[in-house]
């Protein structure tokens, strides 16, 4: 029997309901009440080489939530998929838009399926619904060709915030999936990374994100008007003292880099402070935090051959997993709820990746 810890990190997909609010003498605490009837997780197994193992029966899966066993039920049928796509449509990234708009074609072959259906929106300084969820792969190509540059605003956060409302809606045995292509940043958005957080969780979301590269972006984004420099001259750049280091971002400094430390444990008390809203982590990169909080993952891509590839890693994530669904029975746990699970009776599995919990408030 093997037995792993998942370490992509956060959440367990919740059906939540939300309790009202505090009375206003205790807005000084902050408190987020959340009652959990309905865990739904993936799991993916893979061997030695990194390779996916299929045909495991569900009576070799075991789950532990806090280290107590419970009564799983696990799909090891494909599970159809409701999908909905942000793009990023704001000036900064025009160059890059081309290459989106050719992305509807391949939603259909690659994620989907014939059993699927995707909703398209896209944002800049606003929030724009391209198509409504459907099946036909046509009006979903349609939809990305619409994609044109809007303001500089880069209102990502409130686009996921609105396609984790429109996953709401889909059918609970569905996976509830979030494509976003687009930069790591966020701008002018109205919505805090806290609550989108949450709204994910209580929706049973997975989110997944290909990300543009910022060195790309920059390089090919339209000049600033210019603006006059009414600063005295103490306060600008050349008065600094030489060798000062650039401040880190907040990601490097609560976790000591990014890159290859991105997936590992220390994540855990950082998106627990998070939710507790005791730090502002991840505010540079909030992508980040999205995919650590719902087990996804990021791709990257610079050009339309790579971003073709990225979706088709991701088509074969989606296509690999095994989706595992419960009703914890400690419920009465407030706090971070620890998720592990078990495959017994393979010898060849080597590793399990699902969501290492969820976040579950007082009563």
């Amino acid at each position: 029997m093997l037995r792993f810890v998942c370490t992509s990190l956060l959440c367990g997909l919740l059906v939540a309901q939300q309790a009202p609010a505090p009375p206003a003498q205790d807005q000084q605490e902050s408190r987020f009440v959340v009652g959990v009837e309905y865990v739904s997780t993936p799991a993916w197994v893979y061997d030695r080489n990194g390779n996916t193992i299929s045909g495991l029966r569900p009576e070799q899966f075991r789950l532990f939530d806090n280290k107590k066993e419970q009564n799983i039920q696990v799909d090891v049928s494909f599970t159809p998929i409701s999908l909905v796509l942000c793009l990023q449509a704001n000036s900064h990234v025009q160059e890059m838009l081309p290459q989106l708009r050719k992305l509807g074609n391949l939603v259909k072959p690659l994620l989907i399926g014939d059993q699927g259906e995707a909703a398209v929106i896209s944002y800049h300084g606003s929030i724009n619904k391209l198509q409504d969820f459907t099946s036909d792969g046509d009006k979903i190509t349609a939809a990305t060709a619409k994609i044109f540059p809007g303001s500089d605003s880069n209102r990502m956060i409130d686009a996921v915030e609105e396609a984790s409302r429109m996953l709401r809606t889909r059918p609970r045995n569905r996976q509830r999936i979030i494509l976003l292509v687009g930069e790591t940043r966020d701008i002018s958005s109205e919505t805090r990374l806290r609550s989108a957080l949450m709204d994910i969780q209580v929706s049973n979301v997975i989110f997944y994100s290909v990300d543009m590269s910022r060195f790309i972006t920059t390089l090919t984004a339209p000049p600033k008007p210019g603006r006059p420099d009414n600063r005295p001259p103490a306060m600008s750049a050349g008065s600094l003292p030489p060798g000062v280091p650039a401040t880190p971002t907040t990601v490097a400094q609560a976790t000591g880099g990014g890159g290859a430390n991105a997936g590992r444990a220390e994540f855990i008390p950082l998106l627990v402070e998070l939710f507790r809203d005791a730090k502002s982590v991840f505010k540079d990169n909030p992508v980040e935090a999205f995919t650590k909080a719902t087990g996804g993952m990021e791709f990257g891509f610079h050009s339309q051959r790579t971003l073709e590839e990225a979706v088709q890693r991701l088509g074969d994530q989606l296509h690999s997993n095994y989706m595992i669904s419960y009703s914890p029975n400690n419920r009465d746990e407030a706090g971070w709820h620890e998720i592990a699970v078990d495959v017994i009776g393979r010898s060849e599995v080597k590793r399990v990746q699902t969501r290492p919990g969820y976040w579950l408030g007082a009563r």
